[in-house]
């Protein structure tokens, strides 16, 4: 399967470049060989993550593009990154070391703030890793797995990360498509798989990660929530309210804020058992969600809306914007300002939204 990463802006638009792409996508090989092109007007690309490094927002996106900014998104520079396959996701620990996802399995590793990037592994790795590991599991875990390890080494690298959360400096987890996942625990020098450990028998694709103390969240496609209160090594699987694709995680508290198709988003408690719907959203399929510093959330949808959550939690509210292309991440900056990307590119919201003037 090979994956036209051209026009993928978000993980809602990955379930239709999941599908067989033309003949004219890039091999991955080449990609994962290629750094990333410079490019003029780099804030003006498709981005699909942010992050923040200390002070500095760092965003990911179309073919290996790596954009910073120092003044809170007024202005961008490209950073060089050693691959051109689309990535998907970036996460940092503190202004220094950092990890961005994305395509044909690539995790690469940052220590000077995004400047500069290494691989520390692709699609071919972690393949290898997942054949290594089925020696060391029971056997009928053991069966199953030898088949996903084979045809991972069959299809090449392929498979898409679709997000990374790193905890610390030393522990990281990856997800992806037909449920990849890795682990590290010494900063990316090595990976680990622990497909095995999750309760996925239909390979279901994996958009979202996020730690919570010891506990870890996983969200994917049809209705898929799984949590595991052991530090990621006991994954029980969570009916939902909506059965629908969730593409969005958010810590709150020791809970999350879980959103995803149609605008259905929820409220997790801790313990997984308890969802409460968050009223409010247009019925378009949200892309990202973020905890702003005073306990809110801000949510960006297909529609390229930004939505607030009232101080409780319980509703939306748009902020009212021209109209723009569809948003896949929201940050908020170290001044206090929301910075937006999707396929128009980088923005600013014009609003100070973390005032009083700019409560939904």
């Amino acid at each position: 399967m090979n994956l036209n990463v051209s026009s993928l802006y978000s993980r809602a638009a990955l379930l239709a470049a999941l599908m067989p792409a033309a003949a004219a996508a890039a091999p991955e090989a080449a990609v994962l060989a290629r750094p990333a092109l410079k490019t003029e007007r780099i804030h003006s690309r498709s981005f699909l993550a942010l992050a923040m490094a200390g002070k500095r927002l760092v965003a990911v996106g179309e073919r290996g593009l790596v954009a910073l900014s120092d003044d809170g998104g007024g202005s961008w520079r490209q950073a060089s990154t050693p691959v051109s396959t689309t990535l998907t996701s970036v996460s940092f620990v503190d202004g220094r070391l950092g990890w961005a996802a994305g395509h044909a399995g690539t995790i690469l590793h940052t220590a000077d703030g995004g400047a500069s990037w290494t691989v520390q592994a692709d699609g071919r790795r972690i393949a290898r890793l997942v054949q290594a590991s089925v020696p060391t599991l029971d056997a009928g875990a053991a069966a199953g797995m030898a088949v996903v390890a084979a045809q991972l080494l069959a299809d090449g690298p392929d498979k898409p990360f679709l997000d990374i959360q790193f905890s610390d400096a030393r522990n990281g987890l990856a997800v992806g498509a037909y449920g990849l996942a890795v682990r590290t625990a010494d900063g990316g020098r090595s990976w680990q798989s622990f497909m095995h450990q999750i309760p996925n028998p239909k390979g279901l694709h994996l958009y979202a990660v996020r730690m919570t103390g010891d506990a870890v969240w996983l969200a994917g496609e049809q209705g898929y929530v799984a949590r595991s209160a052991g530090v990621g090594r006991d994954f029980q699987r969570i009916e939902t309210p909506y059965r629908g694709s969730y593409f969005a995680l958010a810590a709150n508290g020791s809970g999350v804020v879980l959103a995803g198709l149609k605008g259905n988003a929820f409220r997790v408690s801790q313990d997984g058992a308890g969802f409460t719907r968050i009223e409010g959203a247009p019925p378009v399929s949200f892309s990202g969600v973020t905890r702003l510093k005073d306990g809110r959330f801000a949510f960006t949808n297909q529609a390229g809306q930004v939505l607030l959550s009232s101080p409780d939690g319980a509703r939306l509210k748009a902020l009212q914007a021209p109209p723009r292309a569809p948003l896949s991440a929201v940050v908020e900056s170290d001044g206090g300002r929301l910075v937006l990307a999707g396929a128009g590119g980088l923005e600013i919201v014009g609003q100070d939204v973390t005032r009083n003037g700019g409560r939904p």
